[in-house]
């Protein structure tokens, strides 16, 4: 067989011919093959960023009927006017599908997640399923930009309604919306962002749900307080304008100080534990600058969320929103999100599941289906994980010491690469022309995606077996498994241990499929099978030697959480971090990475970024940075009683669909209207009160 490292990638490599070397070695890497098209993808219509939103004043604003007649004239509210900031957020007509909407309805949810409480800063989980999405509000806005063509894309003003850049660049001044209240009432200002940035972010101790760090805006970043609705950012690099899109969903989300603070050990007897877990899910009407808020929860049944009556955003007309009056999160598992969606018992799915797509694709094409069903571009991704810190992050014992070792091996990790069968992945979820063949780097679905510029190794298993034993990997006991070394591990099987989400069958079906693959490659794997929550814990803390993770952000859309696509800082890779000594020991190749990383966060250049992306994703594949498994589309499933469904939304690019329709302008025609409420005519209550007021 020929040798791989040979084989010059810059040079030699034929990564520009309009067909692959058709006479060319299994082994010799090449691009990957042209995915199938598929009749069901929906189109998405593009329009101007400036055409979405503004802030202004309106002559007069209007709420539900009920709202006023029991809550305004009774003295339990204020008029809606003084709710509203002084120049509230205005969602523009011309870009509502449906227009202006009506009030009333409810949109039911399913999830497979558990909420661990309300201290979104702390690193708890709502049970995600679009829950946080709801509550949340976050500096700048990106789910809504999956329509604005890349030469506009910049995130959208949402809790900085506006911004501007010092000369040099160095500075950032934001400008916080004036005026905007929590839904308790209090009011919303810089001490908010303050206490976020200086008591979570900040704070070695306490872990931001998103993983966000100081790295995640720069080395070196700092933020002050200028006034109650002013901010300064100060950053090393000019005109980093890739931090925006980290200040968005869910990165840089602030809380409610007024309530967090009390309960924080900087400022009382608490410990941290006790901090993180003040509010638990049974604490009810935690305020939020959300569009709902929540005021009921049953363990392993269902959350209720009521509309915020200080939600601070309208349409044209003032009509305050949301115009759904409640939400519905029934705990169950995300397989059955799906079917409930496709079946009408409820009304929203994320369909990412592959193992669901044909049938739901056949009942949403009967004549009396309750929901419609949409498929966007492959941004569902998967790839394999290998933990390449071998200077002590998780601390591992002498065979994880190995192991990453081996990990840091490119003989190694071709050999794993080569010996994956894709189209068998792909196939063994789901038949058809949904999933392509994914070699690892960017996602196809992204804009920033280049075939000519991907590195794929073909499936050959023999090859592979060449490389696993370049490495220095020979099968010494006759088991059908390769041993470490003589002196290494003692010399026994190399086992890996692999991590996997068990939340979700199709990571699950994946994992099998690469035990299987990996067995005939003479590697054992062993599965560490946990929910998802507790994955996320043992991968943070990098107990880990391989993973299987579902494509982030950084794959998908590029522009955000873009750090996490090299170790730039101790703290940012996923599967590359630092011990306690902060020293990422960085492989030569990733030194270049993180060059590339670091010149595209702070070049304002479209096209000089979209060659930096091209170079990323050369380096990263043609030295097998993580490992592709298989990508496919998802599809939105959404009940046809809903109106104002942007077209061809994508399940997720640079947020999930959930924050991609705005739900807070989704409506209901009055002639559609379900009687789904389980607290009509109620607005939420006191922070800490069961149920609504």
């Amino acid at each position: 067989m020929r040798n791989l490292r040979s084989i010059g990638i810059a040079a030699g490599l034929a990564l520009s011919v309009s067909v692959p070397a058709l006479n060319a070695f299994a082994s010799e890497p090449t691009v990957p093959p042209v995915p199938a098209t598929f009749p069901a993808e929906g189109k998405i219509k593009y329009v101007a960023r400036d055409s979405i939103l503004e802030f202004k004043a309106l002559p007069e604003y209007h709420e539900p009927g009920w709202v006023t007649e029991k809550f305004v004239k009774a003295g339990k509210l204020p008029p809606v006017k003084e709710r509203l900031p002084k120049e509230p957020l205005v969602f523009k007509t011309g870009n509502m599908p449906n227009g202006v909407g009506v009030y009333g309805d409810t949109m039911r949810h399913v999830i497979g997640g558990r909420p661990e409480g309300w201290n979104y800063g702390a690193g708890q989980t709502q049970g995600w399923g679009g829950i946080d999405i709801g509550l949340s509000e976050c500096l700048t806005r990106t789910a809504p930009l999956f329509q604005v063509e890349a030469k506009d894309t910049e995130p959208l003003p949402n809790l900085a309604k506006s911004w501007d850049w010092s000369a040099d660049g160095h500075k950032l001044i934001m400008h916080l919306v004036e005026g905007a209240k929590w839904s308790d009432g209090v009011p919303f200002n810089a001490d908010d962002v303050m206490f976020y940035w200086d008591d979570e972010v900040m704070d070695p101790n306490v872990s931001p749900l998103n993983g966000a760090t100081q790295e995640t805006f720069g080395v070196g970043t700092t933020l002050k307080k200028i006034d109650d609705y002013t901010v300064e950012w100060t950053f090393k690099d000019a005109f980093p304008k890739q931090h925006l899109y980290a200040m968005a969903y869910g990165t840089f989300c602030p809380g409610p100080a007024h309530i967090l603070k009390p309960q924080h050990p900087k400022y009382s007897k608490n410990t941290y534990d006790q901090f993180k877990n003040a509010f638990p899910p049974e604490y009810m009407n935690m305020p939020v600058m959300g569009a709902w808020v929540p005021v009921e929860y049953r363990a392993d049944d269902i959350i209720v969320m009521r509309r915020n009556p200080y939600y601070w955003k309208v349409d044209e007309k003032g009509n305050q929103l949301p115009y759904l009056n409640e939400l519905h999160y029934k705990l169950s598992t995300w397989a059955d999100r799906d079917v409930q969606a496709v079946a009408g018992a409820g009304d929203f799915s994320n369909l990412e599941q592959p193992e669901n797509f044909v049938a739901s694709l056949k009942r949403a094409a009967e004549p009396n289906a309750p929901a419609r069903l949409a498929f966007g571009p492959r941004l569902i991704g998967y790839n394999l994980r290998l933990n390449f810190s071998a200077n002590g992050w998780g601390n591992p014992d002498e065979r994880g010491q190995a192991l990453r070792e081996l990990n840091r091996n490119e003989d190694f990790r071709k050999a794993v690469t080569m010996a994956l069968d894709r189209k068998a992945l792909g196939d063994s979820l789901v038949k058809g022309p949904f999933t392509a063949i994914y070699p690892g780097g960017l996602s196809s679905g992204t804009s920033f995606y280049d075939r000519k510029s991907t590195v794929y190794y073909p499936f050959d298993l023999e090859g592979a077996k060449a490389e696993l034993a370049k490495a220095g990997l020979k099968d010494t006991d006759g088991d059908g498994f390769v041993n470490f070394p003589a002196g290494t591990a003692g010399g026994k099987n190399v086992e890996i241990v692999m991590l996997v989400n068990n939340d979700y069958t199709t990571d699950k079906s994946l994992a099998e499929g690469v035990v299987a693959q990996m067995e005939k490659l003479g590697l054992r794997i062993v599965l560490n099978g946990l929910n998802g929550t507790q994955r996320d814990a043992t991968q943070y803390s990098g107990r880990f030697d391989w993973l299987i993770r579902r494509n982030e952000q950084e794959l998908t859309s590029v522009v955000q959480n873009t750090v996490q696509l090299a170790p730039v800082g101790p703290k940012t890779s996923w599967d590359h971090r630092a011990p306690e000594s902060g020293e990422v020991d960085l492989m030569p190749f990733e030194k270049d990475l993180v060059d590339i990383v670091n010149k595209f966060v702070s070049s304002a250049d479209n096209n000089q970024r979209a060659s930096l992306m091209r170079d990323f994703q050369k380096i990263s594949t043609e030295h097998v940075y993580n490992i592709g498994l298989t990508e496919y589309p998802g599809a939105l499933i959404i009940n046809k009683r809903f109106s104002n469904i942007p077209q061809g939304t994508p399940i997720f690019m640079f947020n999930w669909a959930e924050d991609s329709i705005v739900r807070e302008r989704v409506f209901v025609a009055a002639d559609k209207q379900a009687k789904y409420e389980l607290f009509p005519e109620e607005l939420p209550g006191k922070p800490g009160d069961k149920g609504p007021m």
